[in-house]
C-alpha cells in the first residue's frame, strides 16, 4: 500500500480540540458531521476528527487544576487498547467501540479520524495486562522513563524489545475494524523522547500491517527540518508548529515557518501549520468566544495555508458558523489550490510584506499571494521578473477573494493591502474574454 497515493492532496476536515478540548461527546461530533455534510462536503471538506482523551471518564471536571486528570478512570479492553468512554459515546457500549460512529460518519460521505497518544496505557503496565499478538505483558515493553511532559496517560515503548510492534499492530488492527481513516498521534513529531523517531516508523509499520488505508498525522510541532526526509518517508501530515491560535504574531511567525518547508510539500507529504481557528472556540477551555482574528487575517492565513498546500482543519463548533466564515471556507477557487498547484515559494518577506508564487497544474494559469504584515495600509509591488515573466502586459488577474479583476500593465504589478490582509491573484496568461476585463 503507497501511503501517499490514496492522500494525493492536503486533508482537508474538522477536528474537535479548538472547541471542545478533551469533552467532546458522541451528538457533538454528529452535529458538526451532519454540518459539514451538508455545507462544507461539496467544497472539499471530509475528515471528522475526534481528538484527545476520547477514552477517558469525567474530563473536564478538574478544568481549574487539570487538562487531563492524571492516572483517573479511563477505557480499556483486556489488551491494554484504550477504547471510547461509553459516558460520552453511548454507540461504542458492548466493545463496539468507533464502529457504529464511524458507520454513520461514512454514511454521510465522510471519514472519521481520531487522536491517540504515543505509546501504551500507563493503566495497563501497571496491571500488568496482555498485549495481543504476544507472550508480553504491557509492563514488559513500556519504558518508564518516557513519559509526556504534559499529557500523564501513557508511557513510550521501548523499541526494538519483542511485543512493542505487536501492540502498535495490535490498536490498529482495531482501528481498521472500527473503519478508522486518520490517525492524528501526539507527543511524537518533535522528538521529545528519544524513541520518538523509531516510533513513527512502527506506526507506520502497524497501518501497513492492518491493511486499511489511513493518513498519518503526527503532533505537535515544530517538527525539525533536519528529519525532514524521516517524516516524508513515514508520514502524511507533520506539524511544523505548537498549537496554533487566534494570535496574530503566531500567524506572522508562520511565513518563516513555510518558508523553511516549502520544499517538502509533496503527494502525500505536507507539512502541516495547525488547526483554522476561525468562528467560535475555547468553550472546553472555560472561554467560548469568537476568534480574536479579524477578517483581514483570517484571509491571510486561509491564503497563506492554501497556496502552501497545508493541510485544513477547522478548530470550531461547525454549526455556529456564520455566513462570511463559511464563505471564506468555501470559496472554490481558493480552495482549487490545494488540489491543482504546485511549486508554491515565498518569492520575499520582510517585517512588512511577504510574496508567494505558484504554478496551476491543471490549466496555464498561476497565483500570487501579497500579504501585507504591517500594522498600517500597504501598496505592494511585485515586478514580472520576479515570478520568471517578462512583463505584465496583456494579462489578466483575478482577485479570488473580492472577484475582481485587473489587467496587468507594464515592468510592475502593485495594489493595495489591507492591515494584516492578504490578496491572491490568478494570473491568467492568455487574453480573456470581456467579461474578465
Amino acid at each position: 500500500m503507497d501511503k501517499n497515493k490514496f492522500v494525493a492532496t492536503p486533508p482537508m476536515g474538522w477536528n474537535s480540540y479548538d472547541y471542545y478540548d478533551t469533552m467532546v461527546n458522541e451528538d457533538q461530533v454528529k452535529a458538526n458531521a451532519v454540518f459539514m455534510a451538508d455545507h462544507l462536503k461539496e467544497s472539499g471538506w471530509e475528515y471528522v476528527v475526534i481528538d484527545i482523551e476520547w477514552y477517558s471518564y469525567d474530563t473536564g471536571t478538574q478544568r481549574d487544576r487539570y487538562q487531563y486528570i492524571p492516572f483517573w478512570k479511563m477505557e480499556i479492553d483486556e489488551y491494554s487498547r484504550l477504547l471510547p468512554c461509553p459516558d460520552r459515546f453511548p454507540s461504542s457500549a458492548n466493545g463496539q467501540g468507533f464502529k457504529p460512529l464511524a458507520d454513520y460518519i461514512h454514511s454521510l460521505g465522510l471519514k472519521l479520524g481520531i487522536h491517540i497518544m504515543r505509546g501504551i496505557p500507563r493503566e495497563a503496565a501497571h496491571n500488568h495486562l496482555k498485549v495481543l499478538g504476544t507472550d508480553r505483558t504491557a509492563n514488559e515493553i513500556a519504558n518508564p522513563s518516557s513519559i509526556c511532559f504534559w499529557n500523564p496517560d501513557m508511557y513510550g515503548l521501548e523499541v526494538g524489545r519483542e511485543g512493542a510492534q505487536e501492540y502498535y499492530n495490535s490498536i490498529f488492527e482495531l482501528y481498521a475494524q472500527w473503519g478508522v481513516d486518520f490517525i492524528k498521534c501526539d507527543d511524537i513529531c518533535r522528538h521529545d523522547m528519544q524513541s520518538s523517531e523509531k516510533e513513527i516508523e512502527m506506526l507506520h509499520h502497524a497501518i501497513a500491517h492492518c491493511g486499511r488505508p489511513m493518513v498519518l498525522s503526527l503532533s505537535p510541532g515544530p517538527a525539525l527540518i533536519n528529519k525532514a526526509w524521516h517524516y516524508e518517508k513515514y508520514a502524511n501530515m507533520w506539524r511544523i508548529t505548537d498549537d496554533f491560535w487566534d494570535n496574530w504574531p503566531l500567524l506572522a511567525n508562520m511565513f518563516e515557518r513555510c518558508e523553511i518547508w516549502q520544499n517538502h510539500v509533496s503527494q502525500g507529504c505536507f507539512p502541516d501549520c495547525d488547526m483554522l481557528p476561525v468562528g467560535y472556540i475555547g468553550k472546553g477551555f472555560g472561554e467560548e468566544r469568537y476568534t480574536r482574528f479579524t477578517k483581514e487575517e483570517q484571509i491571510t492565513m486561509m491564503t497563506l495555508w492554501c497556496i502552501f498546500r497545508s493541510p485544513l482543519m477547522l478548530g470550531t463548533e461547525l454549526t455556529k458558523l456564520d455566513s462570511w466564515t463559511l464563505d471564506l471556507l468555501t470559496n472554490k477557487k481558493v480552495l482549487g489550490l490545494m488540489s491543482h498547484s504546485a511549486g508554491a515559494k515565498q518569492i520575499m518577506r520582510d517585517k512588512h510584506q511577504a510574496v508567494w508564487f505558484s504554478k496551476d497544474t491543471l490549466e496555464d494559469v498561476s497565483y500570487l499571494a501579497l500579504f501585507n504584515l504591517s500594522d498600517e495600509v500597504r501598496t505592494i509591488s511585485v515586478a514580472p521578473e520576479e515570478l520568471g515573466m517578462e512583463t505584465f502586459d496583456g494579462y489578466q488577474l483575478e482577485e479570488l477573494w473580492s472577484k475582481e479583476n485587473q489587467k496587468g500593465n507594464g515592468n510592475a504589478f502593485m495594489t493595495e493591502v489591507s492591515i494584516h490582509g492578504a490578496k491572491l491573484f490568478r494570473i491568467y496568461t492568455h487574453i480573456l474574454n470581456n467579461q474578465y476585463m
